[in-house]
């Protein structure tokens, strides 16, 4: 069994959801082929850092995240900060040959993906990215129903995340909503999460046709720091919003099918509504992380005329039994966290590259490079791989 040392840079939301997922993952997964040890984890903040030590079991915690990198007893790093840092981490991280997990995005622009694909596949490191809901086990599920034909010719999908993380005009303009800090808004936040359920449940796109916009135009600064939740005052000065609040798409998938997608942080009502509708000749499925735990299923030869039927998640979809026995007894987002970082730590003892890994997060910002060509355009636009040799 192999022994794999592990380094977080950015130890927020995320980089302790992964701290956890990996400190979680042996005792959910007996038959692994690897032993997670959690060595070193950078943060800026004092407090983050003495909580990853006394809370979380790292060995140590540093505050330049170049000595994560750096340390001769680090297997892999899990780049967790902000988007805009991920791109320099990264390189780095693979000029040191360390085996890499980034969060999405990896990067906040098409380029910066663009840099970071081609620093890691030159490095011949392994890598893997965020794009955890494909690991829900009813999205697996779907994914079963869609490749043994069951569901017969897939001719639509319909794709979207909608959230209200940005709905409120007076929360508070953090880099979040700042093309130079965060690289662009929803097509590089939410909806890389919605076309990449669409590449793994369908397959590629080869032409879209996109628009976009951005609804909140002004909001507070923030005085003294102060993420995208917290709010300031009428009457505060404001500053531009940079980055857009809404993209939507219609696509055609190199198979034929032809898509739907939207993503949008402003709009009001869908709390974190990241869904797929996928229509074929003999059936059809749908899914909404709201309600990940159920899946909408109809097969024309069993419920002809009938509607759809609700499938609940439960011990039959691996690995939701890992979690909880029986059925309807719900599994949460941090583990389907856990269940990623299980897999990721797989490929690693495996020395096998991992699916998905920067290469679909190549795959996405191609998809996304020809969105934003046709919201400029107002045309049709193919979807080009950016790769680079």
């Amino acid at each position: 069994m192999s022994t794999i040392r592990i380094g977080v840079i950015g130890f927020g939301w995320m980089g302790q959801a992964h701290s956890r997922g990996c400190r979680r993952a042996p005792s959910y997964f007996l038959d692994r082929d690897y032993e997670p040890e959690l060595v070193v984890v950078s943060d800026t903040v004092a407090a983050r850092r003495d909580d990853a030590v006394r809370s979380f079991g790292f060995q140590r915690a540093v505050t330049d995240w170049h000595e994560v990198i750096d340390a001769p007893d680090v297997d892999v790093v899990f780049v967790t900060a902000p988007n805009m840092l991920h791109v320099e981490m990264v390189e780095a991280a693979a000029a040191a040959g360390k085996n890499v997990f980034c969060e999405k995005p990896v990067g906040g622009t098409p380029r910066q993906t663009v840099v970071a694909e081609r620093a890691a596949r030159h490095a011949g490191i392994i890598t893997g990215v965020g794009y955890n809901y494909r690991w829900a086990p009813l999205v697996q599920y779907a994914k079963e129903l869609i490749d043994t034909g069951a569901l017969g010719t897939i001719t639509n999908y319909y794709g979207r995340f909608f959230s209200m993380y940005g709905s409120d005009p007076l929360g508070l303009l953090s880099w979040r909503f700042l093309v130079e800090q965060a690289g662009h808004g929803v097509s590089t936040d939410i909806l890389s999460h919605s076309v990449d359920l669409g590449h793994y449940l369908v397959g590629g796109i080869s032409k879209v046709l996109g628009t976009g916009e951005t609804f909140i135009k002004q909001r507070p600064l923030p005085t003294g720091g102060g993420t995208h939740y917290d709010r300031g005052k009428p009457g505060d000065p404001t500053g531009e919003v940079t980055n857009e609040d809404y993209i939507g798409m219609m696509c055609v998938f190199e198979n034929g099918a032809r898509g739907t997608f939207e993503a949008c942080r402003s709009m009001v009502g869908p709390e974190s509504q990241n869904s797929f509708e996928v229509y074929g000749t003999k059936g059809s499925v749908a899914w909404n992380f709201e309600k990940m735990n159920e899946l909408r299923v109809y097969i024309a030869a069993e419920h002809k005329h009938t509607g759809f039927t609700t499938v609940y998640g439960g011990d039959r979809f691996p690995p939701h039994g890992n979690f909880v026995p029986g059925s309807a007894n719900s599994i949460g987002f941090e583990d389907l966290i856990c269940i990623e970082d299980h897999e990721f730590l797989q490929s690693l003892a495996a020395g096998r590259q991992h699916t998905p890994g920067f290469t679909d997060a190549l795959r996405y910002v191609s998809v996304q490079d020809a969105v934003l060509r046709s919201w400029e355009s107002g045309h049709w636009e193919d979807v080009h791989s950016l790769k680079e040799d």
